[in-house]
C-alpha cells in the first residue's frame, strides 16, 4: 500500500469520525431541547389545571341565589350591548320570525310582501310555469331576497346595520272592492322622529307593461346623522336568480346585470365574470334572466357598484346571486320615486314601459343585435312572428312560414348568386386555356390580367357569387339573435321537442362528450346534415372555377365536411327552435337552387357571354386601377427577378 493510498483512508476515517461525534452532539441538542419543551408544556398543564379546578371550586361553592344573579348580570350585559348597536326603537324589531307576509296579485302577477325588511319578497309570474314544473315562475328566491338601507348608528366608520333585518309596520290599503291596492310599511329608526317609509302599489290597468310595475315610493324622515355621507342614501338590492329554464348553461350565460346610462343614452350589462363594477348616472338596474327580468327604475338617476356569483351545482336550484349597492343623492326628507319591473322579456311588453313621464328603453334588455341586426327582428321578424301567433297558428307552422318569407325576401339575391356560379362556368374554357397560357409562378400578374380581362368582356363579376351571400348574413344573424331570446317559443312543443326555446333531446347519454353535452338533439342533427348537403351542392357548383386552384382541397375540406360536424357540436345544446329554422332554411334554399337550375340552360350563358365578349366593352374606373396595379406589381416582380439573375 502506498503512502497516498493510506493518507487517503486515514483521511476518510477522521470525516467520517468527526462526521459522527458531530451528529451525536446536534441529537443530544435536539433531545435536551425537546426535553425541556416537555416539561414546559407539562408544567403549563399542571397549571391550567389548578386554575380550573380553583374555578370549579369556587363554582362549587357559589350558592343558587350568586348563580342566579351572575346569569341574570351576563344577560342584562348582553342585551344592553345589543340595544347599544340596535337603539331603543329597533331593538325588539330585529331579527322577528314567523311573521305573516301580505300577498298581493293583479291579472299578470301575485306579489309577496314580507314585513320583515318590509320588502318584495316573491314574484309570481301567472302565464309562465317553470320547466318541468307545475308552478309559475318565481323571479325571487324568498329565503334570499335582500332590499334596505344602510344606516350607521355609531359613525360613519363604524359597521352599518340594515333596514332588511327590522320589522316594519305593515299597512295595507284597500279600494271600495275590498282589494289591495297599496301597501305602506314604516320602520321607526329612533324615538326622535327617525323614520323610513316604503309605498308598494300594484297596478290593475290590462296593460300588460303597466301591470307589470310595482311602483315604489321611499320616503325619509331625521335620518341624515345616520347616513355615512349627508349626500347620498346607500340601498342594498340583493337577490338570487331561481332556476326556471331546462338548460342550466344556456340560463346562466344569458343571466346578468344590466343598466341604462342616461348620459350615454345607451344600456351595458356587466363583465361576465361577475366582478363588481361601478356606474354612475343610471336610469335603471335590471336583475337579467334568460327569459325573465327584476329591474329597478328610477325618477332620478342613481350611481351603483353592481356584481354577481354563479352556482356551481347545477342542483342548487338557484343560476346566479345578484348583488347591487345602490347610491341615491339625499336631498333631505322627502319622497324617491321608483318603479318595480317584474316580468317577461317580451319586447312588446318591454317596449311600452313608460315610468316618470319618459321611455325607459327597458327593451334594450332582450338581446336583439346590433343596430342593423335590432332593426331587422324589431320591425320585420317580430310584426311577422306576432302577427302569425296572433292567427292560432302552431310554432312549428310560424317558423315554417317565416322562413318562406324571409327565403322568398332573399329571392333576388339568390338568384343573382346562382347567376354569378354559372356564368363562371360557361366560360370556364377561356380560363382553361389562359391557365394553359401562363403556367409559370413568376407569371401570375401576367394570368390575373388575362382573367380580368375575360371576365371584363364576358360581363362576369367574379365577386357576384360572394356579395349576395354576404348581404345574406345579417337576416342570418338576425334569426340566430331572435329565436334564443324569443320568449314566444318558451314551453311551446313541436314534434318531439317539448320546449322550442331550449334544445330537443332524443336520446341521453349516461356521460358527457366534451364540447358536445350528454344528449342528442335530433334538430341539430337534422340541420347539420341539410348543412351538409347543401354546403357539398354548392361546392360542386363552385368546383368548376376553383379546380386546379391552390388550396381548393382544403376549401373543400373545410366547407363540405368540417364545418357541418363543428356546427352539430355548436348546437346540441342551444334552442331547437333556431335548429329547426335554420333546417328549413337549407332545405328551401337547395329546392330553390333545384328549380332555377332546372331553369337556366348553361349552353345560352355560354352563349350570351361570348355574344358580350365581341362586344367592344369599355374598361370601368374600378378595372383600370386594378390593372394597373397589376401591371405595377408585375414590373417590381420582373426587377426583383432580374436582381436575382444577376
Amino acid at each position: 500500500m502506498d503512502k497516498k493510498t493510506i493518507i487517503g483512508l486515514v483521511l476518510m476515517v477522521a470525516v467520517f469520525v468527526g462526521y459522527s461525534f458531530y451528529m451525536g452532539h446536534e441529537q443530544e441538542e435536539a433531545d435536551k431541547i425537546r426535553r425541556e419543551n416537555i416539561e414546559k408544556q407539562k408544567a403549563a398543564n399542571d397549571a391550567k389545571a389548578i386554575i380550573e379546578a380553583e374555578k370549579r371550586a369556587k363554582e362549587e361553592a357559589k350558592t343558587p341565589e350568586q348563580k342566579a344573579a351572575e346569569k341574570a348580570q351576563a344577560e342584562q350585559d348582553a342585551k344592553n350591548e345589543e340595544l347599544a348597536y340596535h337603539g331603543a326603537a329597533l331593538i325588539e324589531r330585529y331579527n322577528v320570525k314567523d311573521v305573516e307576509p301580505i300577498v298581493v296579485e293583479n291579472d299578470v302577477m301575485t306579489v309577496t310582501f314580507n314585513p320583515v325588511g318590509g320588502k318584495i319578497s316573491s314574484v309570481l309570474i301567472k302565464e309562465h310555469n317553470r320547466y318541468g314544473k307545475d308552478e309559475n315562475v318565481n323571479l325571487i328566491n324568498p329565503g334570499s331576497a335582500y332590499f334596505g338601507i344602510d344606516l350607521h348608528r355609531h359613525g360613519a366608520n363604524h359597521e352599518a346595520i340594515n333596514t332588511n333585518d327590522y320589522l316594519f309596520d305593515c299597512t295595507p290599503v284597500v279600494n271600495e272592492d275590498g282589494i289591495v291596492e297599496k301597501v305602506i310599511m314604516t320602520l321607526p329608526v329612533d324615538n326622535e322622529g327617525g323614520m323610513v317609509k316604503y309605498t308598494y302599489t300594484l297596478n290593475r290597468t290590462g296593460n300588460p307593461s303597466k301591470d307589470h310595475l310595482v311602483d315604489f315610493d321611499l320616503d325619509v324622515s331625521n335620518i341624515g346623522k345616520y347616513l355615512r355621507s349627508n349626500d347620498e342614501i346607500i340601498l342594498r338590492w340583493k337577490s338570487e336568480s331561481m332556476r326556471n329554464e331546462k338548460s342550466f348553461t344556456n340560463e346562466s350565460a344569458a343571466s346578468t346585470i344590466m343598466y341604462y346610462d342616461s348620459e350615454e343614452e345607451e344600456s351595458d350589462e356587466i363583465d361576465a365574470t361577475g366582478e363588481r363594477e361601478h356606474h354612475r348616472n343610471l336610469d335603471w338596474i335590471a336583475l337579467k334572466q334568460q327569459y325573465f327580468t327584476s329591474a329597478l327604475l328610477a325618477e332620478d338617476v342613481m350611481h351603483a357598484g353592481m356584481g354577481f356569483s354563479t352556482a356551481k351545482d347545477e342542483t342548487s336550484g338557484f343560476v346566479k346571486a345578484f348583488d347591487t349597492r345602490i347610491i341615491i343623492p339625499n336631498k333631505g326628507n322627502g319622497t324617491y320615486a321608483f318603479a318595480f319591473y317584474y316580468g317577461p322579456n317580451d319586447y312588446k311588453i318591454m317596449s311600452d314601459v313608460s315610468f316618470a313621464g319618459k321611455e325607459n328603453n327597458l327593451d334594450e334588455i332582450i338581446p336583439m343585435g346590433g343596430w342593423l341586426i335590432g332593426w331587422f327582428n324589431r320591425y320585420l321578424t317580430i310584426p311577422i312572428f306576432n302577427w302569425l301567433s296572433n292567427n292560432g297558428l302552431g310554432f312549428g307552422l310560424i317558423i315554417l312560414i317565416l322562413t318562406i318569407i324571409v327565403k322568398l325576401i332573399i329571392l333576388p339575391l339568390t338568384y343573382k348568386s346562382y347567376m354569378s356560379t354559372a356564368k363562371m362556368r360557361a366560360i370556364r374554357p377561356e380560363m382553361e386555356d389562359i391557365n394553359k397560357k401562363y403556367p409559370k409562378p413568376e407569371d401570375a400578374m401576367k394570368k390575373q390580367q388575362a382573367l380580368m380581362e375575360l371576365y371584363r368582356k364576358a360581363g362576369v363579376s367574379p365577386m357576384g357569387g360572394c356579395l349576395p351571400l354576404l348581404i345574406q348574413m345579417p337576416i342570418l344573424w338576425a334569426m340566430f339573435r331572435f329565436f334564443p331570446a324569443s320568449i314566444e317559443l318558451r314551453g311551446q312543443s313541436f314534434l318531439w321537442a317539448d320546449d322550442l326555446s331550449s334544445y330537443d333531446s332524443i336520446i341521453d347519454l349516461p356521460f358527457n362528450i366534451p364540447f358536445y353535452g350528454s344528449h342528442v338533439s335530433l334538430f341539430a342533427l337534422l340541420m347539420a346534415i341539410s348543412l351538409f348537403g347543401y354546403s357539398y351542392i354548392t361546392y360542386k357548383q363552385q368546383a368548376a372555377t376553383t379546380a386546379g386552384q391552390p388550396g381548393a382541397g382544403v376549401m373543400k375540406f373545410m366547407m363540405v365536411y368540417f364545418m357541418p360536424v363543428m356546427m352539430l357540436f355548436f348546437f346540441n345544446g342551444y334552442s331547437s327552435g333556431l335548429c329547426y329554422y335554420y333546417f328549413l332554411s337549407q332545405m328551401l334554399t337547395m329546392l330553390i337552387m333545384y328549380i332555377i337550375r332546372r331553369s337556366v340552360d348553361d349552353n345560352k350563358v355560354r352563349e350570351r357571354l361570348l355574344a358580350n365578349a365581341a362586344k367592344p366593352r369599355k374598361k370601368s374606373r374600378f378595372q383600370e386601377r386594378y390593372e394597373e396595379a397589376l401591371r405595377q406589381q408585375q414590373e417590381q416582380l420582373n426587377r426583383e427577378q432580374r436582381r436575382q439573375r444577376r
